[in-house]
């Protein structure tokens, strides 16, 4: 498989996972979430779940299971995150490897298509999931709002080399089938 297929997201939400509904779940047959921590649920600056957040998950709990996987070291926060959503967890992850993706489907007793990989970063959470069979489901990074005007400089170094590789993101909502990856 080339590089460009395993960074191609299968999904490009074009905004924050807020706005990745049940609907868009149950449209795709996904039944599990991966999810990644930083930046994709909580701010990298922050150590909590929002309340919009756990509102977030208690809707999408009602169609499928959930488990966060990060490649954060740090336990404290990563449980404190776990433990506020009632959320599994996995840290120190090392994605793109597969190893800790496998763990979480496992866990979860769904087949691996049936289960979404969703992150902020492509060369970290599409690749991982990719690599491993997952549907993808890229999303635009959780911002600290008195920190709105940060960059996010290796995402958008990350996008522009996957793009040289053949990677489209430009467009807001775009679906593939995993016949279309191989």
């Amino acid at each position: 498989m080339s590089w460009g297929k395993l960074l191609q997201p299968d999904l490009i939400l074009g905004n924050s996972i807020l706005a990745l509904t049940p609907e868009v779940l149950q449209r795709h047959q996904l039944q599990g979430l991966v999810l990644d921590v930083d930046e994709t649920l909580v701010p990298m600056s922050m150590a909590e779940a929002s309340d919009e957040l756990c509102q977030w998950v208690n809707s999408i709990r009602s169609v499928a299971s959930l488990w966060l996987v990060s490649n954060n070291l740090s336990e404290a926060r990563i449980r404190r995150i776990g433990e506020s959503l009632n959320i599994p967890y996995i840290l120190g992850a090392r994605k793109p490897s597969r190893r800790k993706l496998r763990q979480a489907v496992t866990a979860m007793n769904l087949p691996i298509e049936q289960v979404a990989m969703v992150g902020d970063r492509l060369f970290t959470d599409v690749l991982a999931g990719n690599r491993l069979g997952m549907f993808t489901i890229l999303v635009e990074p959780m911002v600290n709002p008195m920190k709105a005007e940060r960059r996010y400089l290796v995402r958008d170094m990350e996008v522009w080399f996957s793009q040289l590789l053949g990677v489209s993101i430009h467009e807001l909502q775009q679906t593939m089938t995993h016949s279309d990856k191989s």
